[in-house]
């Protein structure tokens, strides 16, 4: 696994003119300690149509400094990056190439820029001389490698400012106060490789003053939120890869509302196209759950465990669930790591940037939001409404358990099309998706809670054979039954909410 590090920094233009100020006088600095100049050459990978580049992506190998060897850098939020980092080899490092393989797909990477930084360096540190930050004058000269531009340069100087690992970002802002006194303005590029593109790249053509855009169609909203979901997909790819926190649910939770805006919005996107494309994400959706839902179900029991007194825990109750949790894990990393890398996924990605860019329309997406989405989103109610009166109607026991997980199911659909409805129909459409998303919840924690019982039963089963009490594992699965009983009573009051004839009228006005 690639080294990882958080950078967190900030970038000023500087000139000719340009003087650093005396930051001995920062608030919390004792000492500015010079480092001396280090000469860097970096060569920046992309594919020729710059694929990275407009992800902010960042893939360079670079010789100089103490850092030298390959960088993939991912955005986090404004300037904050993660940067990863890879010894120096003569080819790209297959973990990198694993991470952007959602992005490049059967593209390899080639060189597009190469940067010669002269890069004078100071410590910023505190009295007892630990590092608060690293202020480096960066004197550049770019070349352009490939593309538009081939042979291109460009030279600037700038500034840059990072912060030391497990800083505090304040202390940056109090550099930033010092820096404009002086005159130093902050960069209006965000990165150097985002800079050397711009400088080096052609001048733009003249264009005829493009004409006012037509009021925008049903088909324009639902492709809108349809695109989004597909790069949210690509996006988490190696957040999935790197295991970061909640990236497998958010993943999967992209796939379900793009199959979810198939399946409603039939009338504006031909379902003859779209329904192999949902069958698809379905077994995605599907293969990313494997443990994510082991995962949620661990964490349940394992905070109602440490919620009871310790006098109420008896036997080795925490041990049974680490083993029997364990015993069910399927060996998740790599299991998802394979479908990631497997034929069907990237096939299932390539598919999805066709249907982005030729869009399977049909003639209802031409028509006004106001009209055409309305209908989508209400027939999504009627069958929520259908299956909220069947769970509603049967008594306490297992065939309600079974309507109300349906209903949940057709709730979460409900929720999915008017959050895609929201851009075009505004505050009606959150509202709506707002009441609907509160049965949702209900329903959902009514079904985690189902799924405790059963898991709850078979973990007293397996304590009783092995000769142990089962006082704990009763006294859990009461609580879980509690806990089914309270939301069932909840249910009709939130569901009432949510069935507001008014709720329903404003969507259409």
């Amino acid at each position: 696994m690639a080294d990882t590090k958080r950078e967190i920094e900030r970038k000023y233009e500087a000139t000719d003119a340009t003087r650093l100020p005396d930051l001995s006088r920062v608030a919390g600095v004792g000492r500015v300690e010079k480092r001396g100049v280090t000469e860097l050459d970096a060569v920046y990978y992309d594919t020729a149509d710059l694929r990275l580049a407009s992800h902010s992506l960042t893939l360079r190998r670079r010789t100089g400094g103490a850092d030298e060897g390959w960088h993939l850098k991912f955005p986090v939020a404004t300037g904050i990056r993660d940067e990863l980092h890879e010894p120096l080899a003569d080819t790209l490092p297959p973990s990198f190439a694993a991470l952007l393989r959602s992005r490049l797909r059967h593209t390899e990477p080639v060189p597009v820029v190469r940067l010669l930084s002269s890069r004078d360096v100071q410590h910023l540190n505190d009295p007892d001389g630990t590092l608060l930050a690293e202020v480096s004058v960066d004197t550049v000269c770019a070349e352009r490698l490939a593309g538009e531009g081939t042979g291109t340069t460009a030279t600037w100087t700038e500034i840059e400012v990072e912060l030391a690992d497990d800083g505090d970002p304040a202390f940056l802002g109090a550099v930033e106060k010092r820096l404009r006194k002086a005159g130093v303005r902050p960069s209006e590029s965000p990165s150097k490789l985002a800079r050397a593109l711009a400088e080096t790249a052609p001048a733009p053509k003249k264009r005829a003053k493009p004409k006012a855009e037509d009021p925008q169609t049903a088909g324009d909203h639902v492709l809108t939120y349809v695109r989004k979901q597909i790069r949210t997909i690509v996006d988490l790819d190696p957040a999935v890869r790197r295991d970061l926190p909640d990236s497998v649910h958010k993943m999967r939770v992209a796939t379900r509302r793009l199959r979810s805006a198939f399946k409603t919005y039939r009338r504006i996107l031909d379902r003859e196209v779209t329904d192999p494309v949902g069958a698809e994400l379905k077994w995605l959706a599907g293969e990313l759950g494997v443990d994510r839902d082991q995962e949620v179900l661990d964490k349940r029991l394992g905070d109602r465990t440490e919620a009871l007194p310790g006098t109420l825990v008896l036997g080795p109750v925490r041990g049974r669930l680490k083993v029997w949790s364990a015993a069910r894990r399927t060996g998740s990393r790599r299991r998802i790591t394979d479908v990631l890398d497997g034929k069907r996924y990237l096939a299932l990605l390539d598919t999805l940037d066709a249907l982005s860019a030729d869009p399977p329309l049909r003639p209802a997406a031409s028509r006004a939001p106001a009209k055409e989405l309305p209908r989508a989103v209400l027939k999504d109610y009627k069958k929520l409404a259908r299956r909220m009166d069947h769970a509603l109607e049967h008594p306490p026991g297992p065939e309600r358990d079974a309507a109300m997980h349906e209903a949940r199911k057709a709730a979460k659909r409900a929720r999915y099309a008017g959050d895609a409805a929201r851009p075009a129909l505004g505050k009606p459409a959150k509202r709506f998706a707002k009441r609907v998303k509160a049965v949702q919840s209900v329903l959902g924690d009514h079904q985690d809670s189902v799924v405790a019982r059963e898991a709850l039963r078979t973990l007293a089963i397996e304590a009783h054979a092995a000769g142990e009490t089962t006082f704990t594992w009763g006294l859990l699965y009461g609580h879980e039954e509690a806990t089914a009983d309270a939301r069932e009573h909840e249910l009709p009051e939130v569901w009432a909410r949510a069935s507001d004839p008014v709720l329903r009228a404003d969507l259409k006005h």
